[in-house]
């Protein structure tokens, strides 16, 4: 009557083994590691390994598998930020730059409008007044016509800016649903320069992800401390090529109109009077490589696209003599003359730069400015000494729920009790397993979340041996009590963990971070448990039974 066909049997265990295969490169865990970082590097260096590189490929075989359970921040250790990124200043910088748009507008109907000219005003807003106002209307259409359309659901039939008028004097500024797209652009763009410079550090596995309208989390485990993340990560990297109006000492200099006043970042109390609009910016960079100069110190090549490589030649063609500034983040890091003709879009950075900074600076360059500063609201610095110790006491609290689970089902159920537990071997091998596989990250509620998945994992085994117990009472041979055993506690075993899964599933979408870190171990643990209660267990007690043949079992 117990029968299970060869098939099922070899599928069993061929997913026990697999689970096996796939947990071993943990038990490895730096051997492994060294080795991946190895594989990598060789890849990038096209293929060609140092001796080092060598020894550390050899420390793990390449036929076996190199998947490994990634440890979160408070596993291995980090730096933990949390950052709010100032959405207000794109806007400003967006008003700031449609001035020459809405001059060149109001030029073509400047019979009407007269003389024009910018007023002061507040960030975020245009103000500019016109000297008859009696061509306002005329004003207002020709600005209203650089407005264009809203792409987003939410302002369909909206446009980007709003145009009023008031007195004689026009007022620009963008339009509600416009700020909640650029909003939106804005932190996604956020959320992908930094994804982009962290990864570009070679960091491994961070957790980068939105937190309200305009707030940033960023963990990356590995790194050495909050500074090293903020230095990486928090510089807006913002690059320009201004030209050069003029040179002074003294940091209350009056620049004048369209002007700035910027510090030199190699000459400290030396200022430079640069024009506020750029020739080119870090925008138009498709590149950007350490480097050295002829003088043979650290330096920065970049290139920039077509569009600006040609804006960037038409100006040094016409300005040859001229210097002009190169500005990093609102401050001067260097002011060459223009010797000849830049053609083809390339060109160097030089300063004072040490090998480290070059490299930063090029990482920084390559990601891309981000959209807007961000203000740092917590950092917290893991060391990797806290993190062992999370997994010493993970480890800890693990052993002491499987030998009490162990005491509690031998003492219980016997015989019985003892292939549960083996059981539980394998379930917990095929939760590592399975962690490795889909590259989840373990977190410290993600260990305890295997905790809480050891505690229920033989729960679905008391219940199937509870009802063999009710059907031995029947004085049915033991054979039929044991087949009706499974059956009937099935559905019990099925409605108890899907109901337990739905709220695992619930954690995982709305929840971040540490909660999403217990959803998933919860999550796969109950489907790992499910898998060995009812065809692992199960598979050692029908070939127990067809061994053994007893008349009688005690359960």
């Amino acid at each position: 009557m117990l029968n299970i066909p060869l098939w099922k049997r070899v599928l069993i265990w061929g997913l026990c083994a697999l689970g096996v295969v796939m947990t071993a490169p943990n038990l490895f865990y730096t051997q492994v590691e060294t080795h991946n970082d190895a594989v990598i590097a060789v890849e990038k260096a096209g293929g060609v390994a140092s001796p080092e590189q060598e020894a550390a490929l050899a420390l793990w075989p390449s036929y076996l598998p190199t998947n490994l359970v990634n440890l979160g921040l408070d596993l291995r250790g980090g730096a933990h930020l949390l950052a709010e990124v100032q959405v207000a200043d794109v806007y400003a910088a967006r008003i700031d730059g449609m001035w020459p748009d809405v001059r060149d507008a109001l030029r073509d109907v400047r019979d009407q409008v007269g003389n024009v000219r910018r007023q002061p005003s507040v960030d975020g807003v245009l103000r500019v007044a016109i000297s008859t106002p009696a061509g306002m209307p005329a004003a207002l259409e020709a600005v209203r016509a650089l407005a264009v359309p809203v792409v987003t659901l939410t302002g369909a039939g909206q446009t980007d800016i709003e145009v009023t008028a008031e007195g004689d004097t026009i007022v620009v500024q963008l339009s509600e649903a416009e700020r909640v797209s650029t909003d939106t652009r804005t932190m996604q763009q956020s959320l992908e320069i930094i994804r982009r410079r962290v990864d570009a550090a070679g960091t491994r596995e961070p957790t980068i992800q939105r937190q309200g309208d305009d707030r940033i989390l960023i963990q990356v485990p590995g790194i050495g401390s909050a500074s090293e993340l903020k230095a990486l990560i928090g510089t807006t990297a913002k690059l320009t090529f201004n030209p050069v109006v003029g040179r002074t000492g003294d940091a209350g200099a009056n620049a004048g109109a369209r002007n700035l006043l910027l510090p030199s970042s190699d000459a400290p109390g030396e200022y430079y009077i640069v024009e506020q609009t750029p020739v080119v910016t870090g925008e138009d960079l498709t590149d950007a490589q350490p480097a050295f100069d002829q003088n043979n110190r650290p330096a920065v090549s970049f290139r920039f696209n077509p569009s600006g490589g040609r804006k960037f030649g038409d100006y040094t063609a016409n300005n040859i003599g001229s210097p002009f500034a190169i500005v990093l983040d609102n401050a001067v890091i260097s002011a060459p003359v223009i010797q000849s003709h830049i053609s083809g879009g390339s060109g160097i950075i030089t300063g004072s730069f040490s090998v480290e900074e070059s490299t930063n600076l090029a990482v920084l360059l390559r990601a891309g400015a981000l959209p807007a500063e961000m203000t740092f609201l917590e950092e917290r610095t893991i060391g990797p000494e806290l993190g062992q110790d999370s997994i010493d006491a993970g480890r800890m609290a693990s052993v002491v729920a499987m030998l009490a689970v162990v005491v509690f089902m031998v003492a219980s159920y016997g015989w019985f009790g003892v292939m549960a537990t083996v059981a539980l071997g394998f379930n917990v091998t095929l939760i590592f397993g399975t962690l490795s596989l889909i590259g989840a990250t373990l977190t410290l509620p993600g260990i305890a979340g295997i905790v809480l998945t050891i505690g229920m994992a033989v729960d679905a085994n008391v219940l199937v041996f509870e009802r063999i117990k009710e059907e031995l009472k029947t004085a049915r041979g033991p054979a039929r009590a044991i087949e009706l055993g499974y059956e009937k506690a099935l559905s019990a075993i099925v409605d108890a963990n899907v109901t337990t899964f739905i709220i695992a599933v619930i954690l995982f979408m709305v929840g971040s971070g540490p909660v999403r870190g217990f959803s998933i171990t919860l999550g796969i643990g109950i489907i790992t448990s499910v898998f060995t209660a009812i065809f692992v267990t199960r598979l050692f007690v029908v070939t127990w039974f067809q061994y053994r043949r007893p008349k009688t079992i005690e359960v």
